[in-house]
């Protein structure tokens, strides 16, 4: 399936940007009358056809469309601090949009190594991801937020941490189930601090463990999204 990311598409007949053009028409060799696929990031998935294969302004018409295409019937929202190596919270973002998620937040916390993201990168990385893994919605990229107002902002579901502080944890999978919303915080590469942890259970949340390994940041995230994806299907 050749997936375009059209995300301001609104009417029957569409032009491809000039980079989709290119991809479309220069690289993967389509002419007119060749089928192709949009999908706008909110659940459509259009089925169109070429009818000018411009290589800088390709036009295609949708003949078909599916509404809510393999939508989830849950809501998963990872925080998470970005790592000092951005290249491996960019790889986290990937996995976790081809396992299955939602919403992203970058998580300034106490003991964040990284405390500037290019937002605009990442949203490129997950767009790549959503096309490569054929996903109709596209996750949601938050701006870089201070662990306190994450924690402090309104959720509409079951709310964790993980962490790696001696205590009593529960591992995700056992309070994890299916149709059930859920926000996980993931902390730096030096962990959350004391006070974090004591703040965040203040606020609701659930300390749990990911299992008996000591897991890098991004490790983390992706173990966490594919949990949460199993315990849903």
């Amino acid at each position: 399936m050749n997936l375009f990311y059209t995300p301001d598409i609104e009417d029957k007949f569409y032009q491809l940007n000039e980079v989709e053009s290119k991809h479309c028409i220069r690289v993967l060799r389509l002419k007119e009358d060749d089928q192709i696929h949009l999908i706008d990031g909110k659940g459509n998935l259009f089925t169109a056809k070429i009818i000018d294969a411009h290589p800088k302004r390709c036009t295609v018409e949708c003949i078909e469309t599916q509404a809510e295409f393999e939508k989830l019937d849950y809501k998963l929202h990872i925080a998470a601090a970005p790592t000092k190596n951005i290249e491996r919270t960019e790889w986290y973002m990937e996995k976790c949009t081809e396992i299955g998620i939602d919403e992203f937040t970058p998580l300034l916390c106490q003991f964040s190594e990284r405390k500037v993201v290019k937002i605009e990168r990442l949203f490129k990385v997950i767009t790549s991801a959503v096309k490569q893994s054929l996903k109709a919605y596209h996750p949601k990229l938050n701006e870089l937020t201070k662990f306190k107002d994450l924690i402090s902002a309104p959720f509409d579901g079951e709310k964790y941490i993980a962490h790696c502080y001696e205590g009593e944890k529960t591992h995700l999978k056992h309070l994890c189930t299916a149709k059930q919303n859920a926000l996980i915080l993931i902390g730096p590469e030096g962990d959350f601090s004391p006070q974090e942890v004591e703040l965040a259970r203040a606020n609701g949340f659930k300390e749990i463990t990911l299992g008996t390994s000591r897991l890098r940041a991004e490790t983390a995230g992706v173990i966490a999204c594919n949990i949460v994806s199993l315990a849903n299907q």
